[in-house]
């Protein structure tokens, strides 16, 4: 597959952190193997978006927070079924859907929830929002790379956003699955880069 050059436009790129929340990636997730396998990204994830918002680049969470005590989840799934006792008890201010603290909300980010389904994007306002502000390049992080993250980077891709995954800020289980996820699956639809790699070309752009 070509690799093209990593370009990013400081006011037409925002990074979207996928469900960086305590009930999913903190200590008390309803998903332990996935936090054990998002506890080394986390902070990547931190560095990125602290980078990120220092070049001027807008940060977006999606988080998810179920309603009517958790009855607005679609239970046609798997894993929502199997998760959904641990989730009974969370409401639109409970801690489990706030952001973890090593990536935080900063003032100017913005916080999208969403309440049921387990696609992050379908059916919000995301690709609206970013549209309208001028975004064309979006950079996803986050978890996981089982389900969340390559179904959003499918749908913004046909909503005509270009697309770059940060490969380590994100994270799936098992850790072997995830990078196969990367390899053969995500490289179809987006750019991956590094950390690293995002920040320096941010960085180009700014000069």
């Amino acid at each position: 597959m070509p690799r093209p050059e990593l370009a990013l436009e400081v006011d037409r790129t925002a990074l979207v952190v996928v469900e960086c929340q305590n009930g999913v990636v903190g200590p008390d997730s309803g998903l332990p193997d996935l936090a054990d396998a998002a506890k080394p990204v986390l902070p990547e994830i931190g560095r990125l978006a602290r980078a990120v918002r220092e070049a001027g680049c807008q940060v977006v969470h999606l988080t998810y927070a179920p309603a009517l005590g958790n009855r607005s989840s679609n239970l046609k799934t798997p894993l929502l079924v199997g998760i959904r006792d641990s989730q009974a008890h969370w409401t639109a201010d409970h801690p489990a859907v706030r952001v973890v603290d090593e990536i935080g909300v900063a003032e100017g980010d913005l916080v999208l929830p969403r309440h049921t389904g387990v696609s992050p994007t379908h059916g919000t306002e995301l690709a609206k929002l970013l549209r309208n502000v001028g975004i064309t390049t979006v950079v996803l992080a986050g978890v996981s790379l089982n389900v969340a993250l390559p179904v959003t980077a499918a749908e913004l891709a046909d909503e005509g956003f270009a697309v770059v995954v940060a490969r380590d800020a994100v994270a799936g289980t098992p850790v072997e699955y995830g990078e196969s996820v990367l390899r053969y699956t995500l490289r179809m639809l987006a750019t991956l880069a590094t950390v690293d790699g995002i920040v320096a070309a941010l960085g180009r752009t700014a000069e």
